[in-house]
């Protein structure tokens, strides 16, 4: 088991929104990128209350599993921002997937250009089976599934990434799927929002007397 640490903003199970199936998702913390636009600028800045030992999160992981897996979604943040918290991540979910003969694949988000992955990031890369890279550009909006704006491709970079993705490299939604979870403290959305959705969440929160404060849309 590694024992790295790793800047995690949040994690929760399971997810619908951000790949097929029930997944795990995993926002790690930290992101230099700044995109104009992003609606999670609550995981640009590296905080240390937010650094998790890795068999800890693992921990986690296989207990929330228990109740069926069929992949985990690593978004941000810019998860390629601490590559080796990463690569160490990414390794204990082989170990894990070749020990439990569990099926699950392994999508990662990247604001980072593809060809910059590929030469600075292929020993990453070598253990996803899917990538969803390219920065977010709010002026390309887009149909496509799973994707925030136009430029963003869905990249198969394994047998079983081939295998579940290649049907939705070029499908198109007339809206994007989104969850809502509320806990004690807050509101917050899983998925890619589309132009408008969270100004209209705001305006419809705020038309039954709940009026939201700081929102991660707007730093």
């Amino acid at each position: 088991m590694p024992s790295a640490m790793i800047a995690l903003n949040k994690a929760h199970y399971p997810v619908t929104a951000l790949g097929p199936g029930r997944r795990i998702g995993l926002w790690l913390q930290g992101c230099a990128l700044a995109c104009p636009g992003c609606v999670s600028q609550d995981t640009w800045m590296f905080t240390a209350d937010r650094m998790l030992p890795l068999p800890l999160l693992m921990a986690w992981c296989r207990d929330v599993a228990q109740n069926g897996l069929d992949g985990v979604t690593l978004s941000g943040g810019e998860p390629f921002a601490q590559p080796d918290a990463l690569l160490a991540l990414l390794q204990a979910f082989h170990d894990w997937r070749a020990a439990s003969g569990l099926n699950f694949d392994l999508l990662c988000y990247s604001g980072l250009p593809w060809l910059h992955l590929q030469t600075e990031f292929a020993p990453i890369l070598a253990l996803l089976d899917a990538l969803i890279p390219e920065p977010f550009h709010a002026h390309q909006p887009t149909r496509l599934i799973w994707r925030g704006s136009a430029n963003q491709p869905l990249i198969p970079l394994s047998a079983l990434g081939e295998e579940r993705y290649a049907p939705y490299q070029h499908r198109e939604v007339e809206r994007r799927p989104m969850q809502i979870v509320v806990d004690a403290e807050q509101i917050w959305g899983i998925g890619i929002p589309g132009p408008g959705d969270l100004e209209d969440l705001e305006q419809h929160c705020a038309e039954r007397g709940v009026h939201l404060g700081d929102a991660s849309w707007r730093g």
